[in-house]
């Protein structure tokens, strides 16, 4: 444990953030997206690359991981753009529902994105901003829907998960 870490005897009163990282990988005005299947969460649902920060790796090398695990494509710490950050709650959910969820966009990859894991995904595409299939991961169409030419992406959103 750190030497600057101290229990805290009021941590149960505390949320319990999860943080995520996801990868907008961009091509022009286009952005890959997968059709979940077989997660248990937003299966059916496009989205795009992402997954759990694990102990001991940053934000963005748990975005680096998560591309690579499910597109078999490598991008660079480096091509990593930070796009918003989502902090996803539940009034009076449990602590483990607090989510901090981290988008990057990635425009330079080496490797020719595909399908690693067939058993969590059922179809891989590039889709145009402006047509994006249906249905999107409600939270990450707020993200791709923010980069659209004209729109603005907000550099922090909080959504409410209980209304």
């Amino acid at each position: 444990m750190p030497e600057h870490y101290a229990p805290d005897d009021h941590a149960s009163d505390r949320a319990l953030l999860v943080a995520a990282a996801y990868v907008v990988l961009r091509r022009g005005d286009e952005v890959l997206l997968q059709l979940r299947r077989g997660t248990g969460y937003m299966d059916e649902h496009w989205a795009t690359m992402a997954g759990h920060v694990e102990p001991d790796e940053s934000v963005h090398q748990a975005a680096v991981r998560e591309l690579r695990e499910e597109t078999g494509a490598e991008v660079r710490l480096e091509d990593l753009t930070p796009l918003t950050t989502i902090h996803r709650y539940a009034v009076g959910g449990p602590q483990v529902e607090q989510r901090c969820d981290v988008f990057f966009e990635a425009r330079t990859w080496t490797g020719e994105p595909h399908i690693t894991e067939p058993d969590k995904c059922a179809a891989m595409g590039w889709f145009a901003l402006d047509a994006l299939p249906d249905p999107v991961v409600p939270h990450e169409r707020l993200v791709l829907e923010g980069l659209r030419p004209g729109a603005t992406l907000p550099a922090v959103v909080s959504l409410r998960t209980d209304t």
